[in-house]
Protein backbone atom coordinates (compact mmCIF):
# COMPACT_ATOMS: atom_id res chain seq x y z
CA UNK A 1 0.00 0.00 0.00
CA UNK A 2 3.09 2.45 1.05
CA UNK A 3 4.86 1.69 -2.33
CA UNK A 4 1.42 2.37 -4.03
CA UNK A 5 0.58 6.09 -2.11
CA UNK A 6 4.29 7.20 -2.62
CA UNK A 7 4.23 5.95 -6.36
CA UNK A 8 1.33 8.36 -7.04
CA UNK A 9 1.94 10.91 -9.93
CA UNK A 10 5.61 9.29 -10.43
CA UNK A 11 6.00 7.95 -14.41
CA UNK A 12 5.85 4.35 -13.97
CA UNK A 13 9.40 2.68 -15.32
CA UNK A 14 10.15 1.65 -18.73
CA UNK A 15 12.77 -0.07 -20.37
CA UNK A 16 15.30 2.16 -22.11
CA UNK A 17 17.64 -0.32 -24.72
CA UNK A 18 20.63 1.66 -25.21
CA UNK A 19 21.54 -0.59 -27.67
CA UNK A 20 18.73 -2.05 -30.71
CA UNK A 21 19.51 -5.33 -32.45
CA UNK A 22 23.32 -5.08 -34.35
CA UNK A 23 25.95 -7.69 -35.79
CA UNK A 24 29.15 -6.54 -36.78
CA UNK A 25 32.98 -8.25 -37.36
CA UNK A 26 36.65 -6.79 -37.04
CA UNK A 27 38.94 -8.53 -38.47
CA UNK A 28 42.58 -8.46 -37.17
CA UNK A 29 44.65 -5.52 -38.67
CA UNK A 30 41.53 -3.18 -39.04
CA UNK A 31 40.92 0.60 -37.47
CA UNK A 32 37.63 1.01 -37.01
CA UNK A 33 35.91 4.07 -35.92
CA UNK A 34 32.37 4.49 -33.79
CA UNK A 35 31.10 8.03 -34.65
CA UNK A 36 27.36 9.14 -33.05
CA UNK A 37 26.05 11.84 -31.32
CA UNK A 38 25.24 11.68 -27.46
CA UNK A 39 23.18 8.96 -26.68
CA UNK A 40 23.92 7.16 -29.44
CA UNK A 41 25.13 4.11 -27.86
CA UNK A 42 28.74 4.68 -28.29
CA UNK A 43 30.29 4.40 -24.98
CA UNK A 44 27.81 1.38 -24.08
CA UNK A 45 28.97 -0.64 -27.02
CA UNK A 46 32.42 0.15 -26.16
CA UNK A 47 31.87 -1.69 -22.60
CA UNK A 48 30.32 -4.09 -24.05
CA UNK A 49 33.45 -5.02 -26.57
CA UNK A 50 35.45 -4.49 -23.06
CA UNK A 51 33.51 -6.81 -21.17
CA UNK A 52 32.39 -4.37 -18.45
CA UNK A 53 29.00 -4.68 -19.52
CA UNK A 54 27.32 -7.54 -20.91
CA UNK A 55 24.56 -7.20 -23.36
CA UNK A 56 21.23 -8.36 -22.37
CA UNK A 57 21.06 -10.28 -25.42
CA UNK A 58 23.84 -11.81 -27.99
CA UNK A 59 27.05 -12.68 -27.70
CA UNK A 60 30.04 -11.01 -27.94
CA UNK A 61 33.66 -12.08 -28.73
CA UNK A 62 36.85 -11.29 -28.73
CA UNK A 63 40.30 -13.18 -29.91
CA UNK A 64 43.76 -12.07 -27.80
CA UNK A 65 44.93 -9.36 -25.38
CA UNK A 66 42.75 -6.56 -25.01
CA UNK A 67 43.25 -3.27 -23.83
CA UNK A 68 41.11 -0.24 -23.28
CA UNK A 69 40.79 3.32 -22.02
CA UNK A 70 37.65 4.63 -21.57
CA UNK A 71 35.80 6.79 -18.88
CA UNK A 72 38.47 9.33 -17.62
CA UNK A 73 39.50 7.75 -14.53
CA UNK A 74 38.53 4.48 -14.83
CA UNK A 75 40.61 1.21 -13.26
CA UNK A 76 42.81 4.13 -11.27
CA UNK A 77 42.76 4.31 -7.17
CA UNK A 78 42.06 8.02 -6.62
CA UNK A 79 44.02 7.88 -3.16
CA UNK A 80 47.53 6.11 -4.86
CA UNK A 81 49.91 7.29 -6.84
CA UNK A 82 50.33 7.39 -10.15
CA UNK A 83 53.18 4.91 -10.20
CA UNK A 84 50.70 2.15 -8.05
CA UNK A 85 47.98 2.65 -10.12
CA UNK A 86 50.22 1.50 -13.22
CA UNK A 87 50.21 -1.86 -11.49
CA UNK A 88 46.73 -1.63 -10.32
CA UNK A 89 45.33 -0.61 -13.65
CA UNK A 90 47.93 -3.28 -15.20
CA UNK A 91 46.62 -5.98 -13.25
CA UNK A 92 42.95 -4.84 -14.48
CA UNK A 93 44.25 -5.91 -17.81
CA UNK A 94 45.48 -9.09 -16.51
CA UNK A 95 49.47 -8.07 -16.90
CA UNK A 96 51.80 -9.90 -14.22
CA UNK A 97 53.70 -7.51 -12.00
CA UNK A 98 57.11 -8.90 -13.25
CA UNK A 99 56.12 -8.17 -16.84
CA UNK A 100 54.82 -4.44 -15.92
CA UNK A 101 58.05 -4.17 -14.23
CA UNK A 102 60.19 -4.63 -17.11
CA UNK A 103 57.79 -1.73 -19.56
CA UNK A 104 57.27 0.70 -16.51
CA UNK A 105 59.97 2.77 -17.30
CA UNK A 106 58.45 2.82 -21.13
CA UNK A 107 54.80 3.56 -19.58
CA UNK A 108 56.66 6.58 -17.59
CA UNK A 109 58.51 7.86 -20.86
CA UNK A 110 55.78 8.32 -22.59
CA UNK A 111 53.02 9.56 -20.02
CA UNK A 112 55.61 12.31 -19.56
CA UNK A 113 54.38 13.26 -15.90
CA UNK A 114 57.72 13.74 -14.41
CA UNK A 115 57.96 13.76 -10.44
CA UNK A 116 53.43 13.96 -10.67
CA UNK A 117 53.84 9.86 -10.74
CA UNK A 118 54.67 9.70 -7.21
CA UNK A 119 51.78 12.57 -6.62
CA UNK A 120 47.57 10.58 -5.75
CA UNK A 121 45.84 10.48 -8.76
CA UNK A 122 43.10 12.76 -7.21
CA UNK A 123 45.23 15.64 -7.79
CA UNK A 124 45.79 15.11 -11.49
CA UNK A 125 44.53 16.71 -13.88
CA UNK A 126 42.19 15.22 -16.79
CA UNK A 127 45.06 15.55 -19.16
CA UNK A 128 47.03 13.70 -17.22
CA UNK A 129 44.80 11.30 -15.99
CA UNK A 130 44.45 10.20 -19.98
CA UNK A 131 48.10 10.46 -20.43
CA UNK A 132 48.63 7.93 -17.97
CA UNK A 133 46.06 5.65 -18.81
CA UNK A 134 46.87 6.04 -22.57
CA UNK A 135 50.87 4.55 -21.79
CA UNK A 136 49.68 1.80 -19.98
CA UNK A 137 47.10 0.42 -22.64
CA UNK A 138 49.80 0.73 -25.25
CA UNK A 139 52.30 -0.97 -23.53
CA UNK A 140 50.59 -3.53 -22.37
CA UNK A 141 51.07 -5.25 -25.87
CA UNK A 142 47.67 -5.87 -26.75
CA UNK A 143 46.24 -7.31 -29.74
CA UNK A 144 42.96 -5.04 -29.46
CA UNK A 145 42.99 -1.44 -28.39
CA UNK A 146 39.78 0.23 -27.13
CA UNK A 147 39.72 4.37 -26.69
CA UNK A 148 36.72 5.96 -25.70
CA UNK A 149 36.64 9.90 -26.62
CA UNK A 150 38.84 10.67 -23.59
CA UNK A 151 41.66 11.61 -25.88
CA UNK A 152 39.74 15.26 -26.68
CA UNK A 153 41.22 16.05 -23.48
CA UNK A 154 44.52 15.51 -23.91
CA UNK A 155 47.07 18.36 -25.56
CA UNK A 156 47.53 18.64 -28.99
CA UNK A 157 51.65 17.54 -28.36
CA UNK A 158 50.45 14.38 -26.53
CA UNK A 159 47.59 13.73 -28.87
CA UNK A 160 50.16 13.77 -31.54
CA UNK A 161 52.25 11.15 -29.89
CA UNK A 162 49.40 9.14 -29.28
CA UNK A 163 48.75 9.26 -33.16
CA UNK A 164 51.75 7.71 -33.70
CA UNK A 165 51.89 5.15 -31.69
CA UNK A 166 48.61 4.19 -33.16
CA UNK A 167 49.75 4.11 -36.58
CA UNK A 168 52.92 2.16 -35.19
CA UNK A 169 50.20 -0.21 -33.73
CA UNK A 170 48.27 -0.64 -37.31
CA UNK A 171 52.02 -1.32 -38.83
CA UNK A 172 52.00 -4.67 -36.74
CA UNK A 173 48.80 -5.83 -37.39
CA UNK A 174 46.80 -5.01 -34.18
CA UNK A 175 43.08 -4.34 -34.03
CA UNK A 176 42.28 -0.46 -32.91
CA UNK A 177 38.43 0.60 -31.87
CA UNK A 178 38.15 4.79 -31.29
CA UNK A 179 34.61 5.89 -30.21
CA UNK A 180 34.98 9.76 -30.94
CA UNK A 181 33.20 12.75 -31.85
CA UNK A 182 36.02 14.15 -34.30
CA UNK A 183 35.71 13.56 -37.97
CA UNK A 184 39.24 14.11 -38.12
CA UNK A 185 40.58 11.27 -36.42
CA UNK A 186 38.76 8.90 -38.13
CA UNK A 187 39.55 10.29 -41.24
CA UNK A 188 43.05 10.29 -40.58
CA UNK A 189 43.74 6.97 -38.73
CA UNK A 190 40.52 4.51 -39.60
CA UNK A 191 39.78 2.53 -42.71
CA UNK A 192 36.54 2.11 -41.54
CA UNK A 193 33.58 3.34 -39.50
CA UNK A 194 30.51 2.60 -38.05
CA UNK A 195 27.86 5.27 -37.12
CA UNK A 196 24.96 4.51 -34.34
CA UNK A 197 22.09 6.82 -33.73
CA UNK A 198 19.99 6.09 -31.15
CA UNK A 199 21.22 2.66 -30.59
CA UNK A 200 21.10 1.36 -34.26
CA UNK A 201 23.45 1.16 -36.65
CA UNK A 202 22.83 2.87 -39.69
CA UNK A 203 25.87 2.66 -41.52
CA UNK A 204 29.16 0.29 -41.43
CA UNK A 205 31.19 1.95 -44.35
CA UNK A 206 34.34 3.70 -45.43
CA UNK A 207 35.15 6.64 -43.32
CA UNK A 208 34.24 9.23 -45.35
CA UNK A 209 31.36 8.11 -46.01
CA UNK A 210 30.22 7.46 -42.63
CA UNK A 211 31.52 10.95 -41.97
CA UNK A 212 28.82 12.52 -44.49
CA UNK A 213 25.79 9.85 -43.07
CA UNK A 214 26.94 11.30 -38.97
CA UNK A 215 26.91 15.05 -39.94
CA UNK A 216 23.81 14.25 -42.02
CA UNK A 217 22.07 12.91 -38.77
CA UNK A 218 23.37 15.24 -36.76
CA UNK A 219 22.79 18.46 -38.61
CA UNK A 220 20.89 17.40 -42.07
CA UNK A 221 21.67 16.93 -45.02
CA UNK A 222 25.40 18.54 -46.27
CA UNK A 223 25.86 20.26 -50.11
CA UNK A 224 28.71 19.32 -52.10
CA UNK A 225 30.19 22.35 -51.98
CA UNK A 226 30.32 23.03 -48.37
CA UNK A 227 33.25 24.12 -46.57
CA UNK A 228 34.47 21.27 -44.51
CA UNK A 229 36.14 23.19 -41.68
CA UNK A 230 36.47 26.96 -40.76
CA UNK A 231 40.00 28.35 -40.77
CA UNK A 232 41.76 30.13 -43.09
CA UNK A 233 42.21 28.09 -45.69
CA UNK A 234 39.48 26.18 -47.90
CA UNK A 235 39.71 23.69 -50.56
CA UNK A 236 37.48 25.46 -53.23
CA UNK A 237 38.20 22.94 -55.87
CA UNK A 238 39.55 19.65 -56.84
CA UNK A 239 39.22 18.62 -60.29
CA UNK A 240 40.64 15.21 -61.41
CA UNK A 241 41.13 14.12 -65.30
CA UNK A 242 41.97 10.79 -66.05
CA UNK A 243 43.94 9.03 -68.91
CA UNK A 244 45.18 5.88 -70.09
CA UNK A 245 48.62 5.81 -67.73
CA UNK A 246 46.60 7.75 -64.82
CA UNK A 247 45.16 10.84 -63.94
CA UNK A 248 45.70 14.73 -63.61
CA UNK A 249 44.49 16.03 -60.25
CA UNK A 250 44.15 19.94 -60.18
CA UNK A 251 43.45 21.36 -56.68
CA UNK A 252 42.24 24.94 -55.92
CA UNK A 253 43.15 26.70 -52.61
CA UNK A 254 41.58 30.40 -50.99
CA UNK A 255 43.38 31.70 -48.11
CA UNK A 256 42.43 34.63 -46.07
CA UNK A 257 45.38 35.76 -45.72
CA UNK A 258 49.60 34.10 -46.43
CA UNK A 259 49.56 31.15 -45.04
CA UNK A 260 52.80 29.03 -44.66
CA UNK A 261 54.10 25.57 -42.63
CA UNK A 262 50.74 24.10 -44.51
CA UNK A 263 51.28 20.81 -45.79
CA UNK A 264 49.13 19.20 -48.40
CA UNK A 265 48.65 15.65 -48.57
CA UNK A 266 47.05 12.79 -51.16
CA UNK A 267 45.54 9.53 -50.26
CA UNK A 268 44.09 7.09 -52.90
CA UNK A 269 41.70 4.15 -50.96
CA UNK A 270 39.77 0.82 -52.60
CA UNK A 271 36.49 0.72 -52.54
CA UNK A 272 36.77 -0.39 -48.78
CA UNK A 273 37.91 2.70 -47.74
CA UNK A 274 41.65 0.97 -46.68
CA UNK A 275 44.18 3.56 -47.82
CA UNK A 276 46.36 1.96 -50.82
CA UNK A 277 48.80 4.99 -51.41
CA UNK A 278 49.60 8.22 -49.56
CA UNK A 279 51.89 11.21 -50.39
CA UNK A 280 52.49 14.64 -49.20
CA UNK A 281 54.06 17.61 -50.52
CA UNK A 282 57.01 17.26 -48.36
CA UNK A 283 57.56 13.49 -49.59
CA UNK A 284 57.72 14.91 -53.08
CA UNK A 285 60.30 17.87 -52.24
CA UNK A 286 57.99 20.53 -53.03
CA UNK A 287 57.22 23.37 -50.69
CA UNK A 288 53.82 24.44 -50.05
CA UNK A 289 52.76 28.20 -49.43
CA UNK A 290 49.20 30.23 -49.89
CA UNK A 291 49.20 34.29 -50.78
CA UNK A 292 46.15 35.66 -49.76
CA UNK A 293 43.79 34.77 -52.51
CA UNK A 294 43.72 31.51 -55.34
CA UNK A 295 46.40 29.09 -55.73
CA UNK A 296 46.28 25.80 -57.62
CA UNK A 297 48.52 23.08 -57.10
CA UNK A 298 48.86 19.83 -59.67
CA UNK A 299 49.71 16.23 -58.76
CA UNK A 300 50.04 13.88 -61.82
CA UNK A 301 49.37 10.28 -60.66
CA UNK A 302 50.21 6.59 -62.01
CA UNK A 303 47.74 4.22 -62.24
CA UNK A 304 50.48 1.97 -62.24
CA UNK A 305 49.49 -1.82 -62.51
CA UNK A 306 46.19 -0.81 -60.56
CA UNK A 307 42.99 -3.65 -61.60
CA UNK A 308 40.43 -2.08 -63.00
CA UNK A 309 38.35 -0.31 -61.07
CA UNK A 310 37.79 3.42 -59.46
CA UNK A 311 40.00 4.40 -56.67
CA UNK A 312 38.63 7.47 -54.34
CA UNK A 313 40.95 9.81 -53.33
CA UNK A 314 40.95 12.91 -50.51
CA UNK A 315 43.25 16.06 -50.58
CA UNK A 316 43.60 16.60 -46.70
CA UNK A 317 45.41 19.89 -45.90
CA UNK A 318 46.77 20.18 -42.50
CA UNK A 319 48.93 22.49 -40.19
CA UNK A 320 52.54 21.22 -39.91
CA UNK A 321 53.20 22.64 -36.24
CA UNK A 322 50.08 21.39 -34.66
CA UNK A 323 48.97 18.36 -37.56
CA UNK A 324 45.78 19.92 -36.95
CA UNK A 325 43.43 19.42 -40.16
CA UNK A 326 42.66 23.10 -41.66
CA UNK A 327 40.60 21.18 -44.95
CA UNK A 328 40.42 18.34 -47.03
CA UNK A 329 38.10 17.23 -50.10
CA UNK A 330 36.92 13.98 -51.11
CA UNK A 331 36.52 12.99 -54.81
CA UNK A 332 34.46 9.55 -54.38
CA UNK A 333 35.00 9.45 -58.95
CA UNK A 334 38.82 9.14 -58.31
CA UNK A 335 41.73 7.58 -59.71
CA UNK A 336 39.91 5.26 -62.37
CA UNK A 337 41.94 2.42 -64.10
CA UNK A 338 41.84 0.10 -66.71
CA UNK A 339 44.17 -2.11 -66.49
CA UNK A 340 42.75 -5.84 -67.36
CA UNK A 341 45.42 -7.96 -65.26
CA UNK A 342 44.81 -11.28 -63.31
CA UNK A 343 44.25 -11.78 -59.55
CA UNK A 344 42.32 -10.43 -57.28
CA UNK A 345 43.15 -7.02 -55.09
CA UNK A 346 44.32 -3.76 -56.01
CA UNK A 347 47.64 -4.18 -57.86
CA UNK A 348 48.38 -6.39 -60.99
CA UNK A 349 52.21 -7.66 -59.70
CA UNK A 350 52.39 -9.77 -63.04
CA UNK A 351 52.49 -13.36 -61.53
CA UNK A 352 53.63 -16.12 -63.73
CA UNK A 353 53.59 -19.84 -62.73
CA UNK A 354 55.68 -22.69 -64.23
CA UNK A 355 56.64 -26.30 -63.12
CA UNK A 356 60.64 -27.13 -62.50
CA UNK A 357 61.35 -29.61 -64.23
CA UNK A 358 63.98 -32.30 -62.12
CA UNK A 359 66.04 -34.87 -63.51
CA UNK A 360 64.05 -38.37 -63.84
CA UNK A 361 60.79 -36.41 -63.56
CA UNK A 362 57.62 -37.62 -65.75
CA UNK A 363 56.46 -34.53 -67.80
CA UNK A 364 52.92 -33.55 -67.29
CA UNK A 365 51.96 -34.65 -70.50
CA UNK A 366 52.91 -37.79 -69.63
CA UNK A 367 50.74 -38.12 -66.46
CA UNK A 368 47.47 -37.38 -68.60
CA UNK A 369 45.92 -40.22 -70.32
Amino acid sequence: MKERLVGIGRRKYVDFHALSPLSFSIEQGETVGILGHNGSGKSTLLKCIAGILRPTTGTIAVRGRLASLLELGAGFHPELSGRENVYINAAFLGIARKEIEKRFDDIIDFAELGQFIDEPVKHYSSGMYVRLGFAVAVNVDPDVLLVDEVLAVGDEAFAKKCLGRVKQFQSEGRTIVVVTHAADVVRQVCNRALVLDHGKLVADTRPTEAIRIFREHLHGALTDDAPHESGPLRISAATITSHDRGAHLAVTVNAETDVHGVAMSLEVSDASGRMIYRVDNAQLGVPVSFAKGRSTYDFDLSSGGLLAGNYPITVRLTDVATSRLLDWHDLQTGLVASHSGVGEGVVDLAAALQQRAHPGDRSPEALVE
